[in-house]
């Protein structure tokens, strides 16, 4: 990922130093459990420990040995002596990377649930700022009924709050732990020596590895992140069509001196959510492919190795990235509620029709004949303008005057009646655990 799309915490996690950094640590552990075994001698470990990472060093020698772990053991036994020889025994270069890649994508997890719940708390703050915000409610982007502003993002927290859940089940999915040895029989890598390990980093020790950790657990993994993905250019996608000139509900905070267009000064474009929607198609191009590793022949192969390379660590960089600046967004939106009142009145009446239909089945017309009714008097509207409102039009109807009054008509036309359930379902959606 280049950096531009990288957060700082991100780029720590995958920085090479310390995915290097993880594989001493394995192989300090690994060594500590056979000499309880008393596999190797006493003090390997601690002359393990005295090594440290030379990633430049560790690129030299694999330009030779084109292979990163044994360049990487080399140079660790460059600087330990003797005591090298009985590091990584019995052990497969799998081992070491695959429960390494596991701790990177647990602390990547936890990362990205930390933005979740960062991107919550801007949510938050503004479902509780316009909880009776009102605004049309849009179904196929044509006006239906009205709703608050507070309410459409409840849906979205719930979204992303569920996104939290799942995240957790995925975190433990591939919080693992395998040293089996080749192809995964514990012949010459004891089960104790992984039990062990996977107790000191708080992993869960692999049931069957055969020789890697089984990419079903990966898959599930890139897919939560898919499905965060959808969740961020669902919002970003609400935010681009709200701040669309003609409906100017919402916008994004401009900063001073920012520019919008190199040829028209007065543009304002919502640039961060359509950066979110690109990003978005980033993180869930990692699915597919996390996916297909699951497809390996016999114990391994290393078909997965170049995914888990490069596509992984992509979609776990920019899905960091996207939520940081999501909840940026979200914390900074800026909310014109008075425009969208203008817009909830810009079809005269129409988004009342179903309190009129509702009426007059109440009053005893059929279904069939109410719809009708209502229907015939909003296509005049629709087809010919606003020339006198939908109130107007059904209260001159005698055709509906004849079963609703005038003045209970006129009763129907209150926005404020759709916002009975809100602040109880609101409510309920913040509180839910």
């Amino acid at each position: 990922m280049i950096p531009r799309y990288i957060t700082p915490e991100m780029s720590a996690i995958w920085a090479p130093e310390n995915k290097f950094k993880h594989w001493l640590n394995l192989e300090i552990m690994a060594a500590e459990a056979m000499e309880d075994l008393g596999s190797i001698p006493k003090g390997t470990a601690d002359e393990i420990r005295t090594a440290k990472i030379n990633v430049a060093r560790i690129d030299e020698i694999e330009l030779e040995t084109r292979h990163d772990v044994i360049a990487f053991l080399t140079s660790i036994t460059e600087q330990i002596g003797d005591k090298g020889k009985y590091m990584h025994q019995g052990m497969t270069s799998s081992d070491v990377v695959d429960t390494g890649f596991s701790m990177l994508l647990r602390d990547s997890g936890l990362q990205i649930k930390s933005r979740l719940e960062m991107l919550l708390r801007a949510l938050e703050k503004q479902i509780q700022a316009h909880r009776e915000t009102l605004c049309i409610g849009r179904s196929h982007g044509i006006h239906a009924e009205p709703t608050t502003f507070g309410f459409k993002l409840a849906s979205h927290y719930m979204a992303f709050k569920r996104c939290v859940a799942r995240m957790d089940d995925a975190i433990s999915e591939i919080s693992i732990c395998a040293m089996s040895g080749p192809v995964g029989t514990h012949a010459t890598c004891p089960p104790a020596i992984q039990n062990n390990v996977a107790g000191k980093l708080g992993l869960k020790a692999e049931d069957i590895s055969t020789q890697i950790i089984p990419r079903d657990r990966h898959a599930m993994f890139f897919s939560v992140l898919g499905v965060i993905a959808g969740c961020i250019d669902n919002l970003a996608t609400e935010i681009r069509a709200l701040q669309k000139s003609e409906v100017r509900e919402v916008e994004e905070f401009f900063h001073a001196g920012q520019k919008g267009s190199s040829a028209m000064p007065h543009k304002r474009n919502p640039v961060l959510s359509e950066n979110l929607s690109g990003l978005s198609r980033i993180i869930r191009a990692g699915v597919i492919p996390a996916m297909e590793n699951m497809t390996l022949w016999h114990e391994r192969d290393i078909s997965h190795s170049s995914v888990d390379r490069t596509t992984l660590p992509d979609s776990i960089m920019a899905c960091d990235f996207a939520l940081d600046r999501l909840a940026g967004v979200m914390d900074k939106l800026i909310v014109y509620p008075k425009r969208m009142r203008e817009n909830m009145n810009t079809l005269c009446g129409l988004i009342y029709s179903q309190k009129v239909l509702l009426a007059l089945t109440q009053a005893g017309v059929s279904r069939e004949d109410a719809y009708k009714l209502v229907q015939e008097n909003a296509m005049k509207i629709w087809d010919g303008g606003c020339k006198e409102s939908f109130l107007v039009l059904i209260q001159s109807d005698t055709r509906i005057t004849q079963h609703v009054n005038v003045d209970d008509l006129a009763a129907l036309f209150n926005p404020q009646d759709y916002l009975t359930h809100i602040g109880e379902i609101i409510d309920n959606a913040l509180k839910s655990s």
